[in-house]
């Protein structure tokens, strides 16, 4: 089957959807399936085409980037030429979606969108636009797609933009192969001169407002045994930076910067707990605590819709109040304090992730997805839904 994965962002940008991608689209190609990804040339350094293990990238040259979304027309030009069955987009940002929706209307291509978080817009009228955007381009993608994926029931079920279509729920996938309990951190600890002996809390993440990495800073005013390590670059950093300072946290508080994804199996296996302190709906799953999970590592994430269905308190790991850097690290507190419960909660966490999140069993379901589509096996009219009626 000839496949066409259209993402806003991909490497050399780091975040949990452009994992996603290349760890489907990797998985596809292994099993045959020509691949090709469609993304925005957002770093000129980048080559515009070139075939990574099996996968065909191409990328488009973007008019402008506006709060950051591509502008990418051009895009529609290469969905247009390309050869197809099928055409699977990830929003948002927005536009790429409508992009491909749009011309594999006009191809009577089948579609597919993955919506991963709802939109938000950090001004004061951001809601204005938000809501407009939900009621116009964001209806006129979701309706013209044969199929809308969300990646859980919690995330489907308080988003107005899913309140009209019968998403079919598919998580994101981890590849376990590569975050595995048997990976060495011994190296990464050396390499960041943290003993044997220290506590180390880990997060990974774009260094964004909705991450709530400000709560974590916080948090570790009461952690003053461990070590945190951060993880990742962006917006918010030198902010962060300074905030550590202020809250005279920068002796335990580690900022790594980017982590090249050859080092992320080694630095997950070297921290005893992992942190996700998101504070917005821009966080729909965290990909992140399940890299860790993979490597059996015990996670401590805010009870939002999303992140609170990849774990079931006390078993994987703990699910905190967000905006409370006291919750935050009571529990990430009662987990440095007994080794056998992280252990534990290590071991369910692996399990989880082999049972329903392995690049394998998400990529089965896709996949059979792809084909009722292409075959004309589900009735691809009653799975647009409606959306004429005004909210």
């Amino acid at each position: 089957m000839r496949i066409v994965q259209v993402t806003p962002w991909y490497y050399p940008h780091l975040g949990g959807v452009e994992s996603h991608v290349e760890a489907l689209s990797r998985e596809l190609a292994g099993r045959g399936h020509d691949v090709t990804i469609v993304t925005t040339r957002h770093d000129p350094s980048s080559p515009p085409e070139e075939t990574v293990e099996g996968v065909r990238i191409v990328r488009a040259d973007p008019r402008a980037i506006l709060l950051r979304t591509p502008i990418v027309p051009r895009m529609r030009g290469v969905l247009q030429e390309l050869p197809m069955d099928v055409v699977h987009a990830h929003s948002p940002p927005p536009l790429s979606a409508g992009y491909a929706v749009r011309v594999a209307s006009r191809r009577r291509i089948p579609s597919v969108v993955t919506y991963h978080c709802d939109i938000e817009i950090p001004s004061p009228f951001g809601a204005l636009v938000g809501g407009a955007y939900r009621r116009s381009l964001g209806a006129r993608t979701l309706r013209r797609a044969d199929r809308v994926v969300v990646t859980t029931r919690t995330y489907a079920a308080t988003s107005r933009a899913m309140w009209r279509y019968s998403p079919v729920v598919i998580p994101n996938a981890v590849d376990h192969r590569r975050f595995r309990p048997d990976v060495d951190g011994a190296a990464a600890r050396a390499r960041l001169r943290i003993p044997a002996d220290k506590p180390v809390i880990l997060l990974v993440a774009r260094i964004v407002p909705h991450k709530g990495i400000e709560h974590l800073l916080e948090a570790s005013r009461l952690l003053r045994d461990a070590v945190v390590l951060i993880g990742g670059e962006g917006s918010s950093l030198e902010a962060m930076r300074v905030l550590a300072g202020r809250l005279g946290v920068h002796d335990t508080v580690r900022f790594l910067g980017r982590v090249s994804p050859r080092g992320l199996p080694s630095l997950y296996a070297a921290c005893d707990v992992f942190v996700l302190p998101s504070v917005s709906r821009l966080e729909a799953f965290g990909i992140a605590a399940l890299e860790a999970m993979a490597t059996a590592k015990p996670v401590v994430v805010t009870d939002i819709p999303g992140p609170r269905e990849v774990i079931e308190d006390g078993r994987e790991g703990l699910l905190a109040d967000p905006v409370n850097p006291q919750d935050l690290a009571a529990k990430i507190r009662r987990l440095l304090d007994d080794p056998a419960l992280r252990q534990d909660m290590g071991r369910q966490a692996r399990k989880k992730v082999l049972a329903s999140f392995t690049i394998e069993k998400v990529t089965d379901r896709i996949e059979h997805l792809y084909a009722s589509l292409a075959s004309g096996g589900e009735n691809q009219d009653s799975t647009r839904r409606d959306t004429r009626s005004p909210e």
